[in-house]
């Protein structure tokens, strides 16, 4: 059974503070993040293998952007997003 049977799949926007290596200026941007939440059952047609792995599978988010466009007029570069994990997992 393949594993994103596990899970539901969603995107979503979080803020996160970024500082530009150009102009230096922090400033809040929107990230895109893809969201897979582990389903309440385990769909049909597994075997213990499947049952092993969908008990350990935990719900978790994934980044999807890796670069960002400077919010300063004056700049306007864009980056590489650094300091923020790629992967979080949710409780």
């Amino acid at each position: 059974m393949d594993e994103k049977a596990f899970y539901t799949e969603s995107r979503a926007r979080k803020p996160a503070q970024l500082n530009c290596p150009f102009c230096r200026t922090v400033d809040s941007y929107d990230l895109e993040w893809v969201v897979r939440r582990k389903k309440d059952r385990m769909p049909n047609g597994g075997d213990e293998r499947d049952r092993a792995k969908f008990a350990k599978a935990q719900s978790y988010m994934v980044l999807m952007d890796n670069q960002a466009n400077c919010k300063n007029m004056r700049c306007r570069k864009r980056f590489d997003i650094s300091g923020v994990k790629t992967m979080a997992f949710i409780d």
